[in-house]
């Protein structure tokens, strides 16, 4: 062999082993983008990478951000793994083609179906890993706990001038709106949509502290809320903040029937992830007992893992420890959205 043939020998394997490295340093990357904006999970994906050797390339952005860098990347994007909150925004992302579907064992034995996206032969595109309650706050000076027992009530003329809801259209209100109807059917749910209008306080506005905070100042006596936002208030030291849950109760609905709406925060694989194995670990991950303690108790929610309980004082204190979700499954929820929308423009639901 020549001095030429040597140096070129030399030169290719210098490039396969570059190659290599390359490909072992894209194997320990995973590109997540978050719509979760969470200090306590700073811990959580800090540990992933020590237990896989997996580092995290984050992107924070609200879930429409995050939606319309996908869109507006298409197959250049880097991400991996997407984070969103709220079944409806996963439903829209996944009806827009941005993830793909997997199929894991681990997810399907630890997280609930109902918590997922509708199964295909292909896989499930978006998985749900923490749950919140979406519960109703009342003024007990005003409104009796049995009269506010179900989601059904709420069009109760009996609660005329009562309530109070951020925007119908807002993805937690949405949700909701979706699954009752999915329960009632087209024509009573949307009565009950219109029932619901009538009963209003004032027109909706704000978000869900709003709501609370309405009920305690008499604007309101009944109002719909996650939970996530009455335990803040209920953890907060604030003495206006105490002021407002003193005067305040909360009903978990439908335990005797159909069991209070939960909704979720979840993750999918992104369409176009390069990192297709790392996404899957991840998700894997973030079942695991570890994860749901922080995913969960990072925003005072619920775990979504089977059988799993997470300790949170003010969960404990609004009476959130046993309580009886429906359920529904969010994926056949999500299909209803158009449909739901379409009904409170009809009845007048801002």
């Amino acid at each position: 062999m020549n001095r030429y043939s040597k140096l070129s020998m030399l030169a290719i394997a210098v490039a396969a082993a570059t190659m290599g490295v390359s490909a072992q340093a894209q194997d320990k990357v995973l590109n997540l983008y978050s719509a979760r904006h969470y200090q306590t999970d700073e811990v959580m994906y800090d540990t992933f990478t020590r237990t896989t050797g997996i580092k995290i390339n984050r992107v924070d952005a609200d879930d429409a951000g995050i939606v319309a860098r996908l869109r507006a990347e298409g197959a250049a994007s880097p991400a991996d793994v997407i984070l969103l909150v709220d079944a409806a925004r996963l439903a829209v992302a996944d009806s827009q083609g941005l993830f793909q579907p997997i199929k894991s064992a681990k997810l399907d034995a630890a997280i609930p179906a109902n918590l997922r996206a509708a199964a295909t032969p292909d896989g499930v595109t978006w998985t749900g890993f923490s749950t919140r309650a979406r519960v109703i706050v009342y003024d007990p000076a005003r409104v009796k706990a049995e009269d506010v027992a179900t989601y059904e009530q709420l069009a109760d003329p009996k609660l005329k001038g009562m309530v109070c809801t951020r925007s119908g259209s807002h993805p937690y209100n949405l949700s909701l709106f979706a699954t009752v109807v999915e329960r009632l059917g087209d024509q009573k749910g949307e009565a009950w949509l219109k029932g619901v209008v009538d009963n209003m306080a004032r027109a909706p506005k704000g978000g869900d502290t709003d709501q609370i905070k309405g009920v305690a100042s008499g604007e309101c006596a009944v109002a719909v809320t996650n939970t996530y936002y009455v335990a803040r208030l209920i953890k907060s030291d604030k003495a206006e903040d105490q002021a407002v849950m003193n005067k305040v109760r909360v009903s978990f609905p439908n335990q005797g029937t159909s069991g209070t709406h939960v909704n979720i925060a979840g993750a999918a694989v992104a369409k176009y992830a390069k990192n297709r194995d790392n996404a899957i670990q991840f998700m894997e991950f973030l079942s695991s007992p570890f994860a749901q303690d922080y995913f969960a108790n990072g925003n005072n929610e619920f775990p979504a893992v089977k059988g799993l309980k997470i300790d949170n004082p003010a969960i404990s204190k609004m009476g959130g420890d046993n309580f009886k979700a429906e359920t529904v499954p969010l994926g056949v929820v999500a299909k209803n959205m158009t449909k739901v929308q379409q009904m409170m423009d009809r009845v007048g639901y801002k």
